[in-house]
């Protein structure tokens, strides 16, 4: 682990350890500066509620990250995103202006910080291109392509494991789900991928 791995774990687990459940909210949008949380292990999703009630996946997060950074530093309150456990989860909460003074104190996790959002804000913008002019395909092929550099679970073979379903994805890119059925099939004819229950193995990328 690296150091500023190290200082940031050893900050938020000073605090108890909370499990918290596949499903289970940990934040509401609503008119509080909420608590930060430390992810320890599992996975949750951001999301917004669209104007026609479908949930939007903005942002997943994984093992050691810590969220909502936002409203924490500008103290305002988390009025639009939900945060939700994906996946059996465990985490550390302290209170928001504890973190902020965490931050103060130590600019090379706040440096690591940074460097995380950007790339982050990367993705989205990149998410963003393909949905004002991409066709379902091409947005579909960029969400897989920024899970499998998240996410992915690299194979012997150089194929890459990505653990996400179809419900996911519509979330993920705004599309049906009987979109992104129909696309990964036809993906999966191209040889681009493999589908499996749950899962969908990347072909090995020709370099």
């Amino acid at each position: 682990m690296q150091p500023v791995q190290s200082t940031i774990k050893n900050f938020f687990t000073k605090c108890p350890a909370l499990t918290v459940a596949k499903g289970e909210m940990l934040i509401f949008a609503d008119d509080t500066v909420p608590p930060v949380y430390y992810l320890q292990s599992g996975q949750v999703a951001q999301y917004a509620i669209a104007e026609n009630g479908n949930k939007v996946v903005v942002n997943i997060f994984k093992p050691g990250a810590f969220f909502p950074m936002s409203a924490a530093l500008n103290e305002t309150p988390n009025t639009t995103h939900f945060f939700e456990a994906s996946d059996d989860s465990v985490v550390h909460k302290v209170p928001a202006q504890d973190a902020v003074s965490f931050l103060k104190n130590n600019p090379d996790v706040t440096l690591d910080l940074l460097k995380r959002v950007y790339r982050g804000t990367d993705g989205l913008l990149r998410k963003l291109a393909e949905l004002m002019s991409g066709t379902a395909q091409e947005r579909l092929l960029a969400e897989l392509s920024i899970a499998e550099q998240r996410f992915g679970i690299q194979q012997a073979d150089g194929t890459a494991r990505i653990n996400v379903t179809e419900r996911q994805l519509a979330q993920q890119t705004g599309l049906a789900r009987e979109t992104v059925s129909k696309e990964l099939g036809k993906l999966e004819k191209q040889g681009i991928l493999t589908l499996k229950r749950g899962v969908i193995i990347m072909a090995k990328q020709n370099t």
